[in-house]
């Protein structure tokens, strides 16, 4: 499966970034290769408007499918469901943790978004 986390830096051991679309960057890693890409979400994080959405279609066209994040507004959740990506929030710690956290179970699909505007 092809994850894409919301980090503060470019390494398994950033922290989390809590926010989806105004999020530093988005590390992707397909858990079946093992393979991880570094995305830089600058464009978004500095965006006047619109961030969620144009974050969600960054992923979308990264190809991941889900999102592994802390918070996601009703925009942004909107965006990625309808391209066919899964979100579960509430996420903490290591983007390496998180990803264990994932693996085990221990997130939950997001249904509502937890992040109003």
């Amino acid at each position: 499966m092809k994850l894409a986390l919301t980090a503060q830096g470019t390494e398994l051991t950033s922290t989390m970034d809590p926010r989806f679309g105004r999020a530093k960057c988005f590390i992707l890693i397909d858990t079946e290769s093992g393979e991880m890409l570094a995305v830089d979400n600058t464009v978004n994080l500095n965006a006047s408007q619109g961030a969620g959405i144009q974050s969600g279609r960054r992923v979308i066209e990264l190809g991941a499918e889900a999102v592994i994040t802390g918070r996601i507004g009703p925009k942004a959740l909107a965006t990625c469901r309808a391209g066919g990506v899964n979100v579960f929030t509430g996420a903490t710690g290591t983007v390496s943790q998180a990803v264990e956290q994932f693996e085990a179970g221990d997130l939950d699909l997001t249904e509502s978004p937890n992040n109003e505007p």
